[in-house]
């Protein structure tokens, strides 16, 4: 078995451990823009139909390393405190022997708490499809399993979040996810036998920002994001933009232990953003010659027009 593949049984070890004890939701450098994926809270609360989607390739270079890609869209309703949102997270390892999609309806109620400040309340109901290749473990060295492949097995979950932003800051506390769902367990067999049990963990997230005015073309943007979740370590995103003529946007992200990133974003028109992000891992992996970082495209598209009486300017 050679390095390349050597690391990809690391991630699908999973699968073939005596106990899998933890399971994360996918990560995103660009979270900031992503906000709807993580907390439910913040469906229509940027005024107006609002469209987006992200693509990530994780570790490229390494043979059936993680992708994600995410399509949200979310609006107020128009003369209501209400605000409604659809999400579609898919999830992919090792080139189809782990696919996970989540399917999400979600609802947010949202109150006047001072001038400017909103507090908005989220809730999310929906599931996730799971298929499992077993057999296509052979495609990576990786002796086959006794087990029969798991095919578009549906799991229900729901989620909350609370989300309080003005035109210059926001923070959020959310759960997408709260029910643990065991997706396979033969424990009981035979002891012979290699034991699975797989469970969906909850995860916290605290996500926070803010928009300073360095001067009339020049703003700063801190943003963290934290996430907690049983069994495995916590997460830590650190980032701090700068946008120049409310059009362009550059700067730099850390994830604690884990990764370094580069951020650029053109706003290119009152309707249409792109943001790109690059991330370098600073553990051992990002050392070796076949990872070339992480790659995100975001793009998000807004029909400001249908709610021009509804918008301030926006920057998160």
């Amino acid at each position: 078995m050679n390095l390349r593949n050597s690391i990809l049984v690391v991630l699908l070890s999973i699968l073939t451990t005596e106990i899998v004890s933890a399971q994360q939701d996918a990560q995103y450098t660009q979270y900031m823009y992503n906000t709807m994926s993580v907390n439910p809270a913040y469906a229509g609360s940027r005024g107006q139909l609002s469209i987006a989607a992200l693509y990530r390739s994780q570790w490229v270079g390494l043979d059936g390393a993680p992708k994600t890609q995410t399509l949200n869209l979310h609006s107020p309703i128009r003369n209501s405190k209400l605000g409604y949102g659809v999400s579609i997270v898919n999830d992919e390892i090792g080139d189809g022997v782990i696919q996970e999609t989540y399917f999400d309806a979600i609802l947010s109620y949202t109150i006047d708490v001072s001038r400017e400040g909103k507090l908005s309340f989220g809730l999310k109901a929906g599931g996730n499809l799971l298929n499992l290749d077993f057999q296509g473990l052979r495609n990576f060295d990786v002796e086959p399993v006794n087990e029969e492949n798991i095919e578009n097995k549906f799991s229900p979950n729901v989620g909350v979040g609370i989300y309080y932003h003005t035109n210059s800051f926001y923070a959020g506390l959310s759960a997408p996810n709260l029910l643990e769902t065991e997706h396979f367990d033969n424990s009981n067999q035979d002891s012979n036998d290699i034991q699975f049990l797989s469970k969906e963990r909850i995860n916290f997230y605290l996500i926070t920002g803010y928009v300073m005015d360095l001067n009339g073309n020049l703003k700063f943007k801190p943003a963290l994001l934290t996430k907690v979740v049983g069994g495995a370590p916590l997460q830590v995103d650190m980032s701090a933009s700068f946008m120049l003529n409310d059009q362009f946007t550059f700067g730099a992200a850390y994830r604690w232990d884990a990764a370094v990133s580069a951020m650029v974003g053109f706003q290119i028109s009152d309707q249409l953003m792109l943001g790109l992000a690059y991330d370098r891992e600073t553990t051992d992996l990002g050392g070796t010659q076949f990872n070339d970082g992480s790659f995100e495209v975001f793009l998000r598209y807004e029909l400001v027009k249908s709610f021009r009486n509804l918008v301030s300017p926006r920057f998160f």
